[in-house]
């Protein structure tokens, strides 16, 4: 696992360390688990915001369905990079970790921001896609839908992208982009989730965007506490009972060790 460097920071809510992060996860027995990109980093897929974010070199436009739609051929040069990295990243210590400790009934679902699949090819039982999954290509024309690795295949010889049962130009990754709404039913199941869990633990997640950033704020008015993982500060750090400053892949590992120790 490596040198671990976590620092902890009390949350003014009375959060003390490491020993209080892993007491509340392992009491927990309906704990939801809300993730956002900084659990991928480590995965090779690069994060949104903060230090080396992808809006630091990109235009967030690029992800937005007015770009979209306005030159699918010029959203495809810009994500066909992305794509490749996506396609190529499989889950990390973090993501293992979490579904160990759904194994051990801690949690009981994951509810994630990111588009990237990790957390189903890690094995999590149930996964919420705020966001939806870019490992998918819908046809917006009709509605067929592809792998995004036989997109990805297309794109030397055809740009954009045509879809291969009406050949319609518009095809996308059935992703949420800036400009659309996030998909009703996870919406809801994410909601319904944050309401009854008994911790809500936050990994990698700058909880800035919303209405996703909702989510965590649901489960800590009803009651359930707070523990944040992040690399950096977040604004809801105030309300939790422990921040976490570190990396996912090193923390969560961390934490798991001293829950099972806890046998």
């Amino acid at each position: 696992m490596g040198i671990y460097t976590a620092k902890v920071v009390v949350g003014r809510s009375g959060g003390l360390n490491l020993e209080t992060a892993a007491e509340l996860i392992a009491r927990a027995r309906h704990g939801v688990a809300f993730t956002g990109a900084g659990i991928s980093q480590e995965s090779g897929i690069q994060t949104y915001r903060g230090a080396g974010g992808l809006w630091n070199t990109t235009s967030s436009k690029t992800s937005s369905i007015e770009f979209f739609l306005a030159d699918p051929a010029a959203y495809w040069e810009v994500a066909r990079e992305r794509g490749a990295r996506l396609l190529a990243a499989r889950p990390n210590p973090a993501h293992e970790a979490l579904v160990e400790l759904e194994r051990r009934r801690n949690l009981v679902a994951v509810v994630t921001q990111n588009v990237d699949g990790l957390h189903l090819l890690a094995g999590s039982a149930e996964v919420v896609e705020l966001h939806g999954n870019g490992r998918t290509v819908v046809c917006m024309d009709c509605g067929n839908t592809e792998p995004r690795s036989h997109v990805q295949a297309r794109l030397e010889e055809e740009m954009p992208p045509r879809c291969l049962l009406c050949g319609g130009r518009h095809m996308k990754p059935a992703a949420v982009f800036f400009g659309e709404a996030m998909p009703p039913e996870a919406t809801r199941r994410a909601f319904e989730l944050a309401e009854a869990c008994d911790l809500m633990l936050v990994v990698g997640s700058s909880l800035v965007v919303y209405p996703a950033a909702q989510v965590p704020i649901a489960a800590h008015e009803a009651g359930a506490p707070l523990v944040i993982v992040n690399a950096e500060p977040t604004p809801f750090d105030d309300l939790a009972k422990v921040v976490i400053e570190g990396r996912a892949g090193e923390v969560l590992p961390k934490l798991l060790e001293m829950v099972s120790s806890r046998v």
